[in-house]
């Protein structure tokens, strides 16, 4: 059923409330207001002047429906599309236009209220006929009440319905108006009702579910796609979108999946203390989700394939299809029934006439009733089989989803020792450079302080040097000036005070040499012990320096449990710098002529002296072992 049908079948009871003298024809002035109304709540574009034009009165008189349908179907149902107009609305309004003059009211202690008559009210245009005037069959009126009683969790009673139309066959005459039908409601003759409040709700449901097209709803959690944290929703699933609110009153709406064929429905394992997860995937997004148990789990999955399939048809309702079956299905027992009929007729009527009829002709109809009677078993046992392939069917999607289920289990579980796996290894890998990047930075510290040392080493032996050559010469002078003396004592007396020149050579100038020569004695030894406290640095910042390059080494490249003796083996043939230790030559040529510019200030020397301190304290007993040994050697 399409959606202008639909909308014809309401639009008919606005019009005939419309009819008051029942002649079939209404006012063009009513016809005006009923056009302007239909513009107005299906959200429909006009011309209000062109609307009065086309409505004005004339001499032609009242409009009868076939008269109006031609502007009915040119200017509205032709412009109106599925969404653009609330159909709950649509259809309050020609209730309230059409209660006013056929509905008698409700009787005093009834269980329905008005509201609960408009709905039964869509409920059986949804159900009626596809013909004027729209009745309902008795097999739809059965059909509903099934499914009410089913919402309200009590079992089918279909004696007050059978004892009605027993009563009152004159009153039902084979199909049943809507008045009929909600007189006979109010007063409890076609349903047994107890509560006026749980027959509500169990009126709500199916309305929910039959005119709204609700397959199903629901509290489920929901993860989001921004924070990626877990939030209970109300889900409301139809066959055409699948909408979440924040509660199940509806007034907040948070966010809506469009449902299409390309639309799938996994499970997915438990995770992050949920369980019974799944996921809709569409084309742009993947939606998870977690029922409240492993039922509603199936349910749901269910329900969203189901709307899928009805979409990837092109259908618009699960119950228009299901009316369709359902009216496909009487008319084959009605078909079935009529040659069942035919064929017992016949039968009677060869048994009267046995003895004029041949027996050629006699036996013809017997082969025709049990080709009849042939025909209607092969039907039953075709109708038993298909309910049967259909049972095979659900089991057989019930095993699979468990079978989902169990392998999505299995796969949470691996993936779960993978990643604490994979964990360990980055928490190793994280603390591995660490300790490269401190390991680094003391090895830079003690090849900074070596180059430093270095140096300044070779300062002090240019300094020493120098004293040696300055001591040198002030011995050769000193000798020089003992010669002359005694060779002056040697030749000639010793002359007086008075008669000695001033360039001859005197205690006084062999006493100031000796002075000289003693002071350069001395400043050489403290040069002397200078240089050897440089050495001494030089050897504790070369250990250093062996040091943390070893250790770099060793986390660059860790020795494992076999490789450890066979390294210690190579590293008796191979020099340290074979070894990969790096010596501090290499750098000296690149700082010597920044550390000749500066000329190794104090303070940078307590700086590096304060860092290699730090680097020792953090070594441990190694770097304090080799610190206490003292230099063998003296230049």
């Amino acid at each position: 059923m399409d959606l202008k049908s639909e909308l014809l079948k309401s639009i008919w009871y606005a019009f005939t409330s419309l009819d008051v003298e029942k002649c079939g024809k209404v006012s063009k002035s009513q016809l005006k207001v009923l056009s302007h109304n239909l513009y107005t709540v299906l959200n429909i574009p006009h011309d209000p002047v062109a609307l009065e034009e086309h409505f004005q009165d004339d001499d032609d008189g009242p409009v009868s429906n076939h008269g109006y349908m031609p502007y009915l179907n040119k200017y509205i149902l032709d412009k109106v599309k599925e969404g653009m107009f609330d159909k709950e609305k649509f259809d309050d309004l020609c209730w309230m236009m059409t209660m006013k003059k056929n509905f008698k009211g409700l009787p005093k202690g009834a269980l329905l209220s008005l509201r609960d008559c408009f709905k039964l009210f869509c409920l059986f245009n949804l159900l009626t006929e596809d013909r004027y005037p729209l009745v309902m069959i008795p097999e739809e009126v059965e059909y509903l009440l099934k499914k009410i009683s089913t919402a309200m969790s009590q079992e089918w009673d279909g004696k007050p319905l059978e004892d009605f139309m027993s009563q009152d066959a004159t009153a039902w005459e084979g199909d049943m108006s809507v008045w009929t039908f909600l007189e006979h409601m109010a007063a409890g003759r076609l349903l047994r009702v107890t509560s006026a409040e749980a027959f509500s709700l169990a009126l709500d449901e199916v309305f929910l579910e039959m005119y709204h097209s609700v397959l199903k709803r629901g509290y489920m959690w929901k993860k989001g796609h921004v924070r990626r944290n877990w939030t209970e929703r109300w889900f409301v699933l139809k066959p055409s979108s699948m909408a979440y609110y924040v509660s199940e009153n509806l007034r907040d709406k948070k966010g809506e999946i469009q449902l299409d064929r390309s639309c799938i429905v996994e499970p997915i394992a438990d995770r992050e203390g949920k369980r019974c997860l799944f996921c809709v995937k569409t084309h742009n997004r993947t939606f998870e989700m977690s029922a409240t148990d492993q039922r509603q789990k199936v349910e749901w999955t269910q329900a969203i394939q189901t709307a899928v399939r009805v979409q990837s048809e092109g259908k618009s309702s699960l119950h228009h299809e299901l009316k369709l079956k359902r009216r496909v299905q009487r008319e084959h027992s009605q078909r079935e029934r009529s040659r069942s009929d035919r064929g017992s007729c016949s039968s009677r009527s060869s048994q009267s006439d046995d003895s004029n009829v041949p027996e050629a002709e006699k036996d013809r109809k017997d082969t025709e009733i049990e080709s009849i009677i042939q025909h209607a078993r092969e039907l039953e046992t075709r109708r038993r089989e298909a309910e049967e392939k259909e049972r095979r069917k659900q089991r057989e999607v019930q095993l699979e989803l468990e079978r989902q289920l169990k392998e999505a289990e299995t796969l949470r579980d691996s993936m779960q020792a993978e990643m604490q796996e994979k964990e360990k290894e980055a928490e190793q890998q994280k603390k591995r450079i660490q300790e490269l990047e401190l390991t680094q930075r003391k090895l830079e510290a003690a090849l900074n302080m070596e180059i430093h040392a270095r140096l300044e080493e070779e300062r002090a032996r240019q300094e020493l040097e120098r004293l040696l050559q300055a001591e040198e010469a002030k011995k050769k002078q000193f000798q020089l000036l003992q010669e002359q003396q005694r060779a002056l004592q040697c030749l000639s007396p010793i002359p007086e005070a008075s008669d000695r020149s001033p360039e001859d050579p005197t205690p006084s100038a062999l006493h100031s040499a000796s002075q000289e020569l003693q002071d350069l004695q001395a400043s050489r030894q403290r040069s002397h012990q200078h240089l050897e406290e440089l050495q001494e640095k030089l050897r504790y910042a070369s250990q250093h320096v062996r040091h943390w390059n070893v250790q770099l080494n060793r986390l660059m490249k860790p020795i494992g449990p076999g490789d450890r003796f066979e390294h210690h083996l190579l590293s008796k043939k191979m020099c340290p710098k074979k070894e990969g230790a790096l010596a501090s030559n290499e750098f000296i040529s690149k700082f010597k002529k920044t550390s000749d510019r500066s000329s190794g200030t104090p303070e940078d020397i307590e700086a590096l002296e304060e860092q290699m301190e730090a680097a020792d304290l953090s070594d441990g007993s190694n770097g304090s072992g080799e610190s206490q040994r003292k230099p063998n050697g003296q230049m």
